[in-house]
């Protein structure tokens, strides 16, 4: 069962409208769903619109931020549970500990950071929650076709390839993350 949701996404607004209000949809979803969103702690950019969906909607939502980004103005003071933590890689590691699964919704280079370890974490055994990706208007196709060619020229197995989903559906990336079971870890030999 799907009670938390670490959602990673753009501090920014991006070029269409469309993406904040996406955030949004996806924030009143959870709310809907009492799914209790885990985030980066943020009040800009998709970061605060999915926040604001869950918050305006009766949700629970806990902010995970560092000590950089809360002295640079970026915390959402509107939220419960906002924590503060020295830097990226506690936050990191806090938001995988308190999430039931793992969410991308377009953003930048630290959206695809953050989602990319929790996928690349599976592989070593370290993940055995699911982690999806949004792909609004295929914002994410480009990384699908990418981790398809790594898993064609050798160096991402089918099963690493496989638990991981791309969709535009909220219900069908719940019912994914639902009935998701982790693969086995990978395996050297020589």
């Amino acid at each position: 069962m799907i009670k938390s949701l670490a959602v990673y996404c753009g501090a920014r607004n991006g070029n269409d409208g469309k993406y904040l209000k996406k955030a949004q949809e996806l924030g009143e979803w959870m709310a809907a769903h009492q799914i209790e969103l885990v985030y980066g702690g943020g009040q800009f950019g998709l970061m605060g619109a999915v926040a604001d969906g869950v918050l305006d909607n009766g949700g629970t939502v806990h902010g995970i931020i560092t000590e950089t980004l809360a002295s640079r103005g970026a915390a959402y003071s509107k939220i419960q549970d906002l924590k503060i933590v020295p830097d990226m890689d506690h936050r990191k590691e806090k938001m995988m500990a308190m999430a039931d699964g793992m969410l991308a919704l377009p953003g930048g280079i630290g959206t695809l950071e953050e989602i990319s370890q929790a996928a690349s974490w599976i592989t070593i055994g370290e993940n055995p929650k699911p982690v999806a990706f949004y792909n609004q208007d295929d914002f994410y196709s480009p990384l699908k076709e990418a981790f398809e060619h790594m898993s064609q020229e050798g160096f991402l197995e089918k099963i690493y390839l496989d638990s991981m989903y791309f969709g535009d559906d909220f219900n069908r990336i719940l019912q994914f993350m639902e009935h998701y079971t982790a693969p086995r870890h990978r395996t050297y030999e020589k």
